[in-house]
């Protein structure tokens, strides 16, 4: 017997209404189906179990895996006046005793614990004689051989289930992409379950990727946190001593604090709270910070190196905005990134054959790991990563110092988790370095099955003049000449492979590769050429490649001249080279108003009827007409097709598309002033 779920919304939880998608998720759960819930961080994930729980009145058992993340939903229960236990390592024994007769008794109606509890002989059991009406496991995606790795424990999950069957299992994640997703459901057990993937579209948050060398980045980030606005600000650093440094760097413009697992808990807490209280405007961090924040004015939120996954890049600029307000997140990244990330995969994943010599010396007998080392003469540290990869595959049987051989079937699972590792990194790159919109890709990524994928409109592909870092510039006539050849070898060819395009457009590579891969980005940018992801199979891998594919027949040079191109300039091997200069915003010039009252209401009607036939052409704005030359138009006023023709920025081609729609906005605005 299940209560009225809009009651209990608004008499437990003081809620009138529910957020965007929780709706239908809470249904189902209450009808007792599976679900499966991925949905991004701070859109209400723990409502959707926390209310059908309630609505079938018995006990939810929740598993979660971060002590932190469940004390904070203890408390929050707590004080709706809800009963509720936690069991994890750092309560005292009484307390988790008294917490399983809570249990049994049926006193509680959330009980939460950490993995671990679920290997304790007997303890699944005790939850099976008296069972849940519905198991929450939380941070799914940690479950998933696809997905992040994590503690033994949590991927165990799924064979304790079936013991607390028939109550129904949600499975809840922030990121997951298809594959985990499946994964998920296979290694739960999840029967016939409900899928909500939904809700991964943040409309306020601008997303801006920024080459930058490591050299550079203190620079742009200490220009970019100067201004109040882009406080409170989250900043993503690669590691604990970069954290420290930053934070002190950034000490005479705001007030920084360093995060990372090496402080104390004590000072994790009392950092945390400052800047949860206002007292603190930047975190920098690791990715040690984060899991549960919910702050909700973050303006900006800056990584200063390449993230290692698409999934944790999301999950962390998902902190800045949630009050709805226009945020930003700003990536700064290079080519060096990537050979850091490539440094630190060969020490996370030891060569499989350390693995297999190690497997080869393991008997059934148990050996000490100290006798082991001595035999194979390997560097200690390569030696204790190996063995905790050979465990965690089921290669090696662990006890404390004492080592035996385990199963032989662990060499596949390390591999392919080995390439599963490899193609995040390739993720997160591909999304840095591809020409299409940021926010569009993130949905594709995650598969939202309720996105239009329609462009968002503010990022640094589809608003380029609103970027608070990278700058752009128009295109010189040597680039306008470059990107004219481009467009001629499409237009007699269609689509081409962008490696195939570049040998035909510059067979003798005077234009360095990356330099064409900025002038593909131009041309897609303005909407005159269009990239697409594509992959073909060789030797059983998926090798992935882009596709370019005209979609706007012959601009004109007036529209060649208008392309952006970032500011950067090229050295002679094709590296990337910054300018040293202030990094105004693009579009500062604009900011202000006209003068002219009649001449500013026609810059503002000009720009809604951009705005509109942008949304018909499914491209940004600035692609239909750029701010100056709205700007240009409104303070010439032209009357005539001549006169529109002598304004910057308007060729032939926008004459004849869009003249006689500009000049009746002009005249319409001219007489209203008149009269």
């Amino acid at each position: 017997m299940t209560q009225p779920l809009h009651d209990i919304l608004q008499k437990t939880f003081g809620f009138q209404s529910f957020r965007p998608n929780q709706e239908p998720v809470c249904h189902a759960a209450a009808e007792g189906r599976d679900v499966l819930l991925v949905m991004p961080t701070g859109s209400g994930k723990s409502l959707c179990y926390q209310l059908p729980g309630l609505a079938r009145q018995g006990t939810t058992l929740v598993i979660s895996p971060l002590i932190a993340l469940m004390e904070d939903q203890v408390a929050k229960l707590e004080s709706l006046g809800l009963a509720v236990a936690r069991i994890h390592s750092g309560r005292e024994r009484l307390a988790s005793r008294q917490a399983c007769f809570d249990y049994l008794e049926g006193k509680l109606q959330f009980l939460f614990i950490a993995p671990e509890r679920l290997s304790v002989t007997g303890f699944p059991e005790m939850l099976a004689k008296r069972k849940p009406v519905l198991v929450a496991v939380d941070e799914a995606h940690c479950i998933s051989q696809w997905g992040h790795d994590f503690r033994p424990d949590y991927r165990m999950i799924g064979q304790y289930l079936p013991l607390l069957r028939p109550a129904a299992v949600m499975a809840l994640t922030a990121t997951a992409t298809p594959s985990v997703q499946g994964d998920i459901e296979r290694q739960l057990g999840l029967i016939k379950p409900a899928r909500f993937i939904q809700g991964f579209r943040r409309e306020n948050i601008a997303v801006e990727v920024v080459e930058a060398a490591p050299s550079e980045r203190l620079e742009l980030l200490r220009e970019l946190i100067a201004d109040p606005k882009r406080r409170p600000a989250i900043i993503y650093a690669l590691n604990r001593k970069q954290t420290e440094s930053l934070a002190v760097d950034l000490s005479d413009l705001a007030k920084p604090a360093a995060y990372h697992a090496g402080l104390s808990t004590a000072l994790r807490s009392s950092v945390q709270d400052d800047f949860l209280a206002g007292k603190l405007d930047v975190m920098v961090a690791t990715i040690a910070f984060g899991m549960g924040i919910d702050k909700p004015d973050v303006r900006t939120v800056v990584h200063v190196a390449l993230p290692g996954s698409v999934e944790r890049y999301y999950q962390e600029i998902g902190r800045a905005g949630r009050d709805g307000a226009p945020s930003r997140a700003i990536l700064m990244q290079s080519y060096s990134d990537r050979r850091t990330h490539d440094f630190f995969f060969e020490q996370d994943y030891p060569d499989v054959a350390i693995l297999d010599e190690i497997f080869k010396r393991l008997k059934e007998d148990p050996i000490s790991k100290e006798e082991l080392l001595e035999k194979l003469r390997l560097d200690v540290d390569v030696f204790e990563k190996a063995v905790d990869r050979l465990w965690t595959y089921g290669g090696a049987l662990v006890e404390y110092d004492q080592i035996k051989r385990g199963s032989t079937r662990w060499r596949d699972g390390y591999l392919f988790q080995c390439d599963q590792k490899s193609a995040q990194i390739e993720a997160m790159i591909q999304l840095a370095q591809n020409h299409q919109c940021r926010m569009a890709m993130l949905v594709r990524h995650f598969g939202d099955l309720s996105d239009s994928r329609s462009p968002c409109g503010i990022c640094d592909y589809c608003a380029p003049l609103e970027c608070e870092v990278q700058r752009f510039r128009a295109a010189s006539v040597r680039e306008q000449n470059q990107l004219r050849r481009i467009v001629k070898t499409l237009h007699s060819a269609g689509s081409r492979a962008t490696g195939k395009l570049y040998a035909d457009v510059f067979p003798t590579q005077e234009v360095p590769r990356r330099t064409f891969e900025d002038l593909l980005g131009s041309l897609a940018r303005a909407g005159v050429v269009q990239l697409q992801d594509a992959s073909f199979e060789k030797d059983g891998k998926e090798i992935p490649y882009r596709v370019a594919r005209l979609v706007k027949s012959k601009p004109d040079d007036s529209e060649l001249a208008a392309i952006l191109m970032k500011e950067e300039v090229a050295t002679a091997d094709g590296s990337r080279a910054r300018k040293k200069k202030e990094f105004p915003k693009a579009s500062a010039a604009l900011d202000t108003k006209l003068e002219d009252p009649a001449s500013q209401k026609i810059e503002d009607e000009l720009k809604a009827w951009r705005t509109a036939k942008a949304k018909e052409r499914g491209v940004p704005p600035y692609c239909v007409l750029s701010n100056q030359t709205l700007r240009n138009v409104a303070v010439a006023r032209p009357g005539a097709d001549q006169d529109l023709l002598a304004i910057p920025g308007i060729g032939p081609t926008i004459a004849r598309t869009y003249g006689t729609e500009i000049l009746q906005i002009v005249k319409n605005g001219s007489t209203s002033a008149d009269a």
